[in-house]
């Protein structure tokens, strides 16, 4: 009976109430995400000290490069596991979650075994100076070094979950480990608690990742019998199909985090150049930033199950639907952010730390940063479907597109006419050319694609 009411949810129901019944629960656990990654900016905040608030900043960059090993096999084994529960080959479903699990735990202790070994020139290539780089090092001996396994297992397993449509329970899961952090940050944090800084944030993260974990692991245990998510050892096997399928989406996906990653450590090497103020600064802007960012990924990660389940039983019509209606909410809901934070810029700041010189700083970053987004919910959406679709290499594309000829050299070159204050209008440079190309590739694809089933694909799936 569950099993028929997912069937039912990606073939049937109405537009916006499946696109909301996946979106909403992914928005609203990808927003606690946010307000967890604020928590520890937060909290450290409270401390007004640079040298803790530049700590977590510098750190950001390793802790994204786990969202690479997280999109390897966690978004190509959904959506290995969506298109083949549209196709019926539940054997392909089991396997692909499988060896996105077991795969994910060894790309964990690896992470954890590289940096313990490398951690002095890792720091240095972060930009940690000889004043940040033992406040950095301490909240990434929590983060990676004891806690890469936990961090990447519970967004793997929340991927997996929500490809067959049970978005809710991948959602609380996320949510359970995020809010645990929010409430141990002050106490591993501030004075009146464990007073550790910036490591106390690392602290409280490792612990929150572990507790997600078990959640998920207690939800399989119980569903044991209704869900499609398979991590029993006897299901892992090296297939090459089954690897190639998740690797054909997943590595596109990993290099674009990677490439989000070198970004993030070119703009806070050139950030650092003006002191440990300005890198606070920035961290504090991106961070704020990062909500409506993640608003748009979560909708886009949200209808991916929903756009491949469709796409592989021959529905394109309901597919399209899916995708026009969720490029309209996105759009508007970034578009009202953005006029939120440029005309609140320092208003928003003022709420993470009383620094007047951080907050001067921050405020301008801030409004740079959020011209960009109206943009981005279009080029977040064209790389839901081609990820969803199993279109790896227009992935790809984009993500060079954005970083390696878009977004970094715009940083040498405004940093070089307008310094400093330049860097923040990278990103909109870059989405402005991104969200035309999102645009005209997947007019040019659905122009491809029948809008009527055939009568062989209207078996399995109903407008």
């Amino acid at each position: 009976m569950e099993n028929e009411q997912k069937a039912k949810l990606f073939e049937s129901a109405p537009i916006p109430r499946a696109v909301m019944s996946l979106a909403v629960p992914t928005v609203i656990s990808s927003l606690v995400m946010v307000i967890y990654n604020l928590a520890d900016t937060y909290f450290v905040g409270m401390l007004n000290s640079p040298v803790q608030n530049a700590a977590v900043t510098l750190a950001a960059p390793v802790l994204l490069a786990f969202n690479a090993v997280n999109n390897l096999f966690g978004v190509g084994s959904s959506s290995m596991m969506s298109r083949a529960l549209g196709k019926k080959d539940y054997d392909t479903v089991y396997r692909s979650s499988a060896a996105g699990f077991y795969f994910s735990l060894f790309c964990g202790v690896l992470f954890s075994l590289f940096y313990s070994i490398f951690s002095s020139p890792l720091l240095s290539m972060l930009g940690a100076t000889q004043e940040t780089s033992y406040a950095t090092g301490q909240y990434l001996k929590w983060t990676v070094s004891f806690g890469a396994a936990p961090a990447i297992l519970n967004v793997v397993m929340a991927y997996l979950v929500r490809a067959e449509g049970t978005a809710l329970h991948a959602s609380i899961g996320t949510m359970s480990g995020c809010l645990l952090n929010i409430i141990l940050d002050p106490f591993f944090i501030l004075p009146w608690g464990l007073n550790m800084g910036a490591a106390g944030a690392g602290f409280a993260t490792f612990i929150s990742n572990c507790a997600a974990c078990l959640y998920f692991f207690g939800f399989l245990f119980v569903k044991r019998r209704q869900t499609y998510v398979c991590i029993r050892p006897s299901m892992f096997r090296l297939r090459r199909p089954i690897i190639a399928g998740i690797c054909g989406v997943g590595i596109p996906a990993a290099v674009q985090n990677l490439l989000n990653v070198t970004g993030m450590t070119v703009l806070n090497n050139f950030t650092s150049d003006f002191g440990s103020d300005a890198v606070a600064a920035m961290g504090i802007a991106q961070k704020v930033n990062m909500v409506p960012m993640y608003i748009a990924m979560g909708i886009s990660q949200g209808i991916m199950p929903l756009i491949g389940y469709n796409y592989s039983s021959g529905n394109y019509k309901r597919m399209k639907k899916a995708l026009l209606f969720s490029a309209k909410l996105s759009l508007g809901l970034l578009a009202a952010a953005a006029a939120f934070y440029y005309f609140f810029a320092g208003w928003v700041v003022t709420l993470f730390i009383s620094d007047k010189n951080i907050i001067a700083y921050g405020s301008r970053f801030l409004q740079g940063l959020c011209f960009g987004l109206p943009f981005l919910c279009m080029d977040f959406l064209a790389v839901g479907v081609f990820q969803a679709c199993g279109m790896g290499g227009k992935s790809l594309l984009f993500a060079v597109l954005r970083k390696i000829v878009l977004e970094i050299p715009a940083l040498f070159l405004l940093n070089y006419f307008f310094p400093l204050y330049g860097l923040a209008y990278s990103q909109f440079v870059a989405e402005v050319v991104l969200s035309a190309a999102a645009v005209l590739v997947l007019v040019c694809m659905f122009r491809k694609l029948p809008d009527n089933l055939s009568t062989d694909t209207k078996k399995g799936a109903s407008e």
